[in-house]
């Protein structure tokens, strides 16, 4: 069974982009896949710095986030676009676990990972732009990025007091995502 991380790359309480993500691990596990959500909240790590690397190490929290990248075969990942691009706190995690450590393989975390991207948004654009630069930043890593995206705007109005994305047409757009991601996750793993 193919195994999927959900996560936002918001640590903001009540995210817009979490609530998505969830959404989208649901649709995933709807797809067959065995799917864990997590809050890079719970994740807090201090900004990549290569001298406190060398002198400390990978910090714990940073390193767990690793171990679950590397534990899983694809990811889900809902980001907010902050100036036509995605938030620190992703961009440090996403740095932090592409570290190498002991004898594993370079960019252990990343390579050949599936990797479905999603961004929600108050406004009417959806976080369409995030969704560009992460594309990139996540190829570069070596994964496989599905070619459906999701981008909710308006996302505010499309949610439920529970967090349930209550649009058909960005839940059609979800299942069709977390299809994708869960099928081509498949076939890389055989």
């Amino acid at each position: 069974m193919v195994k999927v991380l959900a996560f936002s790359g918001s640590t903001r309480n009540g995210s817009l982009n979490q609530a998505l993500a969830e959404n989208a691990a649901a649709a995933a596990r709807e797809a067959g896949a065995e799917v864990t959500v997590i809050n890079l909240a719970d994740y807090a790590m201090p900004m990549f710095n290569q001298d406190e690397e060398d002198q400390y190490g990978i910090p714990e929290r940073a390193q767990a986030f690793k171990q679950l990248l590397i534990d899983h075969d694809a990811f889900l990942i809902a980001s907010p676009e902050y100036n036509s691009s995605y938030p620190a706190v992703l961009k440090n995690a996403i740095d932090w676990a592409s570290r190498k450590a002991g004898d594993e393989a370079v960019l252990a975390a990343y390579k050949n990972k599936v990797v479905g991207l999603m961004a929600a948004s108050p406004g009417a654009l959806g976080g369409m732009r995030v969704l560009v630069v992460l594309r990139m930043l996540m190829q570069n890593l070596m994964c496989v990025v599905t070619p459906l995206q999701v981008s909710v705007a308006k996302a505010a109005d499309k949610l439920d007091e529970a967090g349930k994305l209550t649009d058909e047409t960005a839940n059609k757009q979800l299942a069709n995502l977390a299809s994708q991601v869960v099928s081509m996750a498949e076939k890389l793993k055989d």
